[in-house]
């Protein structure tokens, strides 16, 4: 859909008010057909429960969203459908349920698919249904019954914990998706200098270039989600990424901003106020932006938790990484330099070995030797 903007007016205005009145974020105000002041604030509250970025502007991912939270547990029978699977908060909230006991789905995804049909299935054997993998009265009937027994998703962190230490602390034969962000016509963040201009993708697909090149080195498998030149929505780039069977993906990006003070990097993985959150890929963002503060001096602003579509659909951590600000003059000056893009490289190949070593064997922030790996590998 195109994005809906505060000011705009028309059907497809009247339906975003229609769905927040269904629930009960606005008055009942039918028949009005303007995205205003009081939808706006509406919007703004909802992205901010769901970890999106709360603009106020309807697009894609805030409208698939709005539509899902419709629907609460119970509401309609749930299945593997086929080609477009369902999608809700209600199967977002089976996968938590499952997950709290112990039941793989991977990753809270709010999509069901086969994976979610699968544990749901096993579920439904051990208490002595019908194992077909469908949501319906019965299923739900033995889910209240049980009530919660684990919280937090305390099964997740440890299946990831494990997969990470099972993994072992070589790079070699690691698979790795880098995603520069944005692409052919979306340029993302755009300053004009002078005669130049500066954008967002271009940056982003050399840093991209440039880590690839790291890691290759180091002897990872790597691919990245776009050329120069193309684009794909993060539907796709996920999808992708699990293809692949990918280790790791890392989203880069740059950030902009009115206020031209605003600076620094940040690291988002995938969570959000409620619900499970991706533990390693909490764990990477956190070493991501503090090695990249530590080595280039970029302002430290810290690992959020985030519901955006290449965080939550990806089944391997992921990692959104934005690197400084290109509409603050400082932050600029560093992102249009060559070096300074090598020691942001540098420190993100840095804190993805770092996340593969174990305590005993780790580097404080800003002291791993990021050449010993090509050394290392130059020895096999």
């Amino acid at each position: 859909m195109r994005p809906i903007r505060p000011g705009d007016r028309g059907p497809a205005a009247a339906e975003i008010r229609t769905v927040l009145v269904r629930l009960g974020l606005l008055p009942d105000d039918t028949g009005d057909d303007r995205y205003d002041a009081t939808a706006e604030r509406a919007i703004r509250a909802f992205q901010q429960s769901r970890g999106l970025i709360a603009d106020g502007v309807v697009d894609d991912q805030t409208w698939q969203a709005l539509d899902g939270a419709r629907w609460q547990l119970g509401d309609r029978p749930l299945f593997a459908a086929r080609p477009e699977p369902l999608t809700g908060d209600d199967v977002r909230t089976l996968q938590e349920r499952l997950l709290e006991m112990g039941y793989d789905v991977g990753r809270a995804d709010a999509v069901f698919g086969d994976r979610t049909a699968h544990a749901l299935g096993k579920f439904q054997r051990e208490v002595g249904l019908t194992s077909d993998g469908s949501f319906g009265p019965a299923t739900m009937a033995a889910l209240r019954r049980l009530g919660r027994k684990v919280t937090g998703g305390r099964p997740q962190l440890l299946r990831e914990s494990a997969l990470l230490h099972n993994a072992g602390p070589a790079l070699v034969g690691k698979r790795i998706v880098i995603d520069p962000g944005h692409g052919g016509d979306d340029t993302g963040v755009t300053v004009p200098d002078g005669m130049l201009r500066w954008t967002e993708a271009d940056i982003v697909y050399d840093l991209a270039s440039r880590l690839e090149g790291r890691l290759a080195a180091a002897g990872v498998q790597v691919h990245l989600t776009r050329n120069r030149d193309t684009w794909f929505p993060e539907r796709e780039r996920a999808r992708f990424a699990n293809d692949l069977g990918a280790d790791l993906l890392i989203s880069l990006h740059c950030d902009g901003h009115p206020n031209p003070a605003a600076q620094g990097v940040a690291a988002y993985h995938f969570g959000g106020p409620v619900g499970v959150t991706s533990t390693v890929g909490e764990q990477l963002a956190g070493l991501v932006e503090r090695e990249v503060a530590a080595r280039t001096g970029m302002l430290d602003c810290g690992a959020h938790a985030k519901g955006w579509d290449l965080l939550r659909l990806t089944r391997m951590p992921a990692v959104r990484v934005e690197i400084g600000y290109l509409t603050s003059p400082d932050d600029r000056a560093k992102l249009i330099d060559p070096v300074f893009r090598d020691r942001a490289v540098e420190a993100m190949v840095a804190a993805i070995q770092r996340m593969y070593l174990t305590k005993d064997s780790d580097f404080p922030t800003g002291t791993f030797d990021v050449s010993s790996l090509r050394t290392a590998l130059a020895a096999r």
